[in-house]
């Protein structure tokens, strides 16, 4: 930490800190009573009170035998633990696995198990949680936040008499992302080297941590509220404001009467505010937002066009997932001269566009986006060489996203791999449901997909063919939904079931998705 002392600015000071976890504790001695994060209920939390706590639980863990390297899954919605979890990580070179809190038991039980998590910090207000660690007889160190949980230590108590200044020997932490693939099992994105963002980074987005304020209105453990959202404010040093559910005039209010100026969004969130009356909507200023920042999902032009028209080109895209990506961005002047882009070719690293065969193909010719690997190969999937070779061609990687480049070199999104669904910004693995579904007594086969949805993008829809002896019928279909209820969370459960007498297969027996898929998205010119 001397270095960071010694820095002779505060731009500087940052920086060092960033490269050993620090930074947060830089911006708690420059305005340690500042409200660094304001709870969904109000509550109000000083950096200093974060910072102090973070230090505490880096403490707790070297107690316990918790050693850089070792890893901590986070079972927590939108609060103040979140961070000071996050940020205890970030500097005692621990690596944080958030965990989607809204995951059946034995889901949370695999991802736990998977990272090799030695520490879970789980929320009392998720049931899943108890029965998810029983599972997991590694586990060291069990903390729970916001009540009691069976078997896990109570997180203000844990942290209670341990010494909270700044750690003299910080470790620079990292994090692993979950993602799904067709086979319906959540693989870890690995990064053996953990990514800094330079501190100049937030002065190209516009912060001042004097005056810009955050909001977080989705779910912290995804990829993009994490980094855009958290994580942003904890390295620019601004209030956070976290929202628990969506209200789309809460938010709207919450933007207006907190003077937010920066947020992430997904799409299905700019159309459920436009859908806001329009009384509703001139009673709150939103003059003052300057940085809006979305992806996720395709945003329908017409919906971008009238967040622009609303709150003024201040939109920013971008065009990447948790395996990262070449970095396609482009803001609300470029997109108006361009609508519909996800941004130009970049130029620190090359992205090819591909045909079934492996070929590239010429600007204005739609296949797979390939992105190049950073120096020294960017990411695993973690434990399944398989899964990582397979998405790999020539150092180059696909997300399984098809699109092309026109003749100025911008990328146009015009479908993806159909064995993935994306319904308001979430990923949803059809796989998943097949195989739950499947068990039912009636079901002799099953293909989930994505179907058109106005608001949410996609809908989850089971198309079903059914064993002889079994005829179609509304209620057998809800039997089988209400089947498939039983073990699958909420957002996963199909919206609508479709019956068939068939279902295409490859030579290799392989279900053809994209070939089920095809008719529900016939006459739309894009496929996602």
């Amino acid at each position: 930490m001397d270095d960071v002392k010694d820095a002779a600015s505060l731009d500087d000071r940052l920086e060092a800190a960033a490269h050993v976890g620090m930074t947060y504790a830089v911006w708690a001695q420059v305005q340690p009573d500042k409200v660094a994060i304001y709870d969904p209920d109000g509550t109000p939390h000083t950096f200093g009170k974060v910072n102090a706590n973070a230090n505490k639980l880096a403490r707790l863990f070297r107690q316990r035998g918790i050693k850089a390297g070792d890893s901590l899954a986070l079972i927590c919605s939108n609060r103040a633990e979140f961070v000071e979890v996050l940020a205890a990580t970030q500097r005692s070179g621990l690596r944080v696995t958030p965990v989607n809190w809204h995951l059946t038991a034995d889901e949370i039980a695999y991802i736990i198990k998977d990272c090799e998590a030695k520490v879970v910090v789980g929320e009392a207000r998720v049931a899943t949680v108890g029965p998810a660690a029983a599972q997991c007889p590694d586990v060291v160190v069990k903390l729970a936040v916001g009540g009691a949980i069976d078997g896990f230590e109570d997180y203000n108590s844990a942290l209670a008499a341990i010494d909270g200044s700044d750690i003299g020997d910080p470790v620079l932490g990292n994090q692993m992302m979950y993602t799904s693939g067709t086979t319906g099992r959540p693989k870890g994105v690995f990064r053996p080297t953990p990514v800094v963002t330079p501190q100049a980074m937030y002065a190209m987005r516009g912060y001042d941590h004097e005056t810009s304020v955050q909001m977080c209105a989705g779910p912290a453990y995804h990829a993009a509220p994490l980094a855009f959202d958290v994580r942003a404010a904890m390295g620019a040093g601004v209030p956070l404001h976290f929202i628990d559910k969506w209200d789309s005039e809460h938010v709207l209010r919450t933007i207006s009467e907190q003077k937010v100026t920066h947020l992430h969004l997904v799409p299905i969130m700019f159309q459920r505010l436009l859908a806001l009356p329009d009384a509703v909507k001139a009673k709150y200023d939103v003059g003052h937002v300057k940085y809006i920042v979305h992806g996720a999902a395709p945003c329908p032009p017409e919906v971008k066009h009238a967040m622009i028209e609303w709150f003024g080109p201040i939109l920013s895209e971008y065009y990447a997932g948790s395996e990262g990506g070449a970095g396609f961005t482009i803001d609300s002047h470029e997109w108006l001269k361009k609508p519909g882009s996800v941004g130009k070719r970049p130029q620190l690293l090359q992205v090819r566009i591909l045909d079934e065969n492996g070929k590239d193909l010429p600007n204005g010719q739609a296949g797979g986006i390939y992105h190049q690997l950073p120096p020294g190969g960017g990411f695993t999937y973690y434990k399944d060489e398989a899964k990582t070779n397979a998405s790999r061609v020539d150092g180059f990687f696909t997300m399984g996203d098809v699109g092309f480049f026109d003749e100025d070199d911008y990328l146009f999104l015009t479908g993806r791999n159909a064995e993935t669904i994306i319904s308001g910004g979430v990923n949803i693995y059809p796989q998943e449901v097949d195989n739950e579904l499947i068990k039912h007594d009636a079901v002799a086969d099953s293909a989930t997909v994505g179907v058109p949805h106005d608001e949410w993008g996609e809908q989850v829809k089971a198309v079903i063919l059914l064993k002889p002896g079994y005829q179609p019928s509304d209620a057998l279909a809800q039997e089988i939904l209400d089947f498939g209820r039983k073990a699958l969370p909420s957002f996963k459960v199909p919206r609508s079931l479709d019956f068939v007498t068939e279902l295409p297969r490859s030579e290799a027996g392989k279900i053809q998705r994209n070939k089920v898929r095809a008719p529900y998205w016939e006459g739309r010119t894009r496929q996602i």
